[in-house]
């Protein structure tokens, strides 16, 4: 066997989600909640690894510098831009959430918007599309079965 199919790995782990080994890099960092393609190829460019790599023949030592740009993003000159919370309520900070912080941190912006019964907050409450979207064609799956005219029997 060769030397690149002794180190190759099925499974790495980053962020503490599980990367399949037979995709570029680029593209495996996606699976981490809160990545993007834009987010992991920054990532990528500022811990040095290239970018068509399969995430199967990364070393440790790349791993962790991924792993730390992702986790460290203020740390690693990421531009702020690129934060998924800028302007945060609570702190005011820019800070990039990651897998389960962002699930939780996006419900508690949906309950905050409901209790203080905010417009965005009462149409998320409803079901119905929070973004200025008409409602007269689309988004009829979510109102029930009260569309139509009903039939004598």
């Amino acid at each position: 066997m060769s030397e690149k199919q002794e180190n190759y790995k099925h499974l790495i782990r980053v962020a503490n989600t599980d990367l399949k080994g037979e995709k570029q890099i680029l593209f495996a960092l996606k699976k981490i909640n809160g990545v993007g393609i834009s987010f992991a190829n920054a990532a990528l460019s500022l811990a040095g690894v290239d970018k068509t790599k399969k995430a199967g023949h990364l070393t440790d030592a790349e791993a962790k510098k991924i792993e730390d740009v992702i986790i460290n993003p203020q740390k690693n000159n990421v531009p702020s831009w690129m934060y998924n919370r800028r302007k945060d309520i609570e702190t005011g900070d820019d800070i990039h959430i990651l897998s389960g912080d962002l699930k939780f941190t996006s419900d508690q912006d949906k309950k905050r918007m409901q209790k203080t019964k905010s417009y965005k907050g009462l149409r998320l409450a409803a079901g119905l599309p929070v973004r200025g979207q008409r409602t007269k064609s689309n988004f009829r799956r979510g109102k029930g079965k009260g569309l139509g005219v009903k039939r004598k029997k």
